[in-house]
């Protein structure tokens, strides 16, 4: 797949098919987030692959009843991906904690690479972290810094608004027009 395409296509699923994630397709995914690029190399990130279904319960009854993707997590997605950081064993430099960069990169590449095998996933941030982390264990020196649903979406969503380059873009210097 073409990594421009999966960058434009790629989504945010909340609905899934009753269908298993095949160990392989996972691998990959897993392997996509192992060659992520880190502050140092030091890839502070951890992934926990969650499959069982009380423990998944737990893990939506993490988030509020609000939360879109709460369903996905404890009851539709076959698998939940719980995305951990070691706040130490990554940089501290000049006030910017690295860690959660660090898993952001782990974590993008993770997703568009589930996209490439046909697999749906949805970056879930609002959660309480203490209930996640007692539910898998979590020590306490890492901080657990998304969720993810994985699995074959039941339907793919359509495209959400995108600000235009030149909202985002600036041209040497703050406020500068960029023109391409």
């Amino acid at each position: 797949m073409d990594i421009y395409e999966a960058l434009k296509e790629r989504r945010s699923v909340r609905k899934y098919a009753s269908d298993p994630v095949p160990e392989e397709k996972l691998n990959k995914v897993l392997e996509a987030a192992q060659v992520a690029p880190s502050w140092k190399n030091k890839q502070c990130w951890r992934f926990i692959v969650v499959r069982n279904p009380e423990r998944k319960e737990q893990l939506a009854a993490s988030m509020p009843e609000s939360n879109p993707a709460r369903r996905a997590v404890g009851e539709t997605a076959p698998i939940v991906i719980v995305l951990c950081a070691d706040t130490e064993g990554s940089g501290d430099k000049d006030g910017k904690d690295y860690y959660m960069l660090d898993a952001g990169l782990a974590f993008q590449q993770l997703m568009l690479a589930a996209y490439a095998e046909g697999l749906g996933t949805c970056w879930v941030g609002l959660f309480d972290e203490e209930k996640v982390r007692e539910a898998c264990a979590v020590p306490s020196e890492f901080r657990v810094v998304a969720l993810t649903p994985l699995g074959v979406p039941a339907k793919q969503p359509s495209p959400r608004p995108r600000k235009d380059l030149s909202e985002i873009t600036y041209s040497e210097e703050w406020g500068h027009s960029f023109i391409s």
